[in-house]
């Protein structure tokens, strides 16, 4: 069977949300899902302007969401109103370490710690469904 392009998908979760496939959507979906590190809304604003394209901060904050809601990104959550994307597509599970010093963001994978979080869900009669793990840290 043939891989989807990530046009294709994307356009298949616009159709799936009942929204048009523009430019400015693409634009947004291209420079977080082509981007090497985690973007906030203000660099994808400047990124784009800077192409000479036109799009509004509300465009990009719906869309994101959109393209959160239908885990093709993935947001970060960091406090006080702050979050970061990054792309789902092809991309290995993940966690992440951020540095309260520096905003360096470790991503990192742990088979003992998956394996623990599993356990924990099942000793309380549940199974994990998805998870975000985030440690704030400081360098010692």
């Amino acid at each position: 069977m043939k891989k989807k392009s990530s046009l294709e998908i994307l356009k298949n979760v616009l159709k799936k949300e009942r929204l048009r496939l523009t430019d400015q959507r693409i634009a947004i979906w291209n420079q977080v899902r082509n981007s090497k590190k985690h973007l906030e809304v203000e660099e994808i604003f400047s990124r784009l302007r800077s192409k000479k394209q036109l799009v509004s901060r509300a465009t990009i904050y719906r869309t994101l969401d959109v393209l959160v809601k239908n885990r093709l990104i993935r947001k970060m959550d960091l406090g006080d109103g702050y979050s970061l994307y990054e792309p789902r597509l092809e991309n290995e599970h993940h966690d992440h370490m951020i540095c309260e010093d520096t905003g360096e963001i470790i991503e990192f994978f742990s088979e003992e710690l998956e394996l623990l979080q599993e356990k924990i869900a099942r000793d309380n009669g549940y199974t994990v469904i998805r998870h975000t793990h985030q440690l704030f840290v400081k360098k010692i």
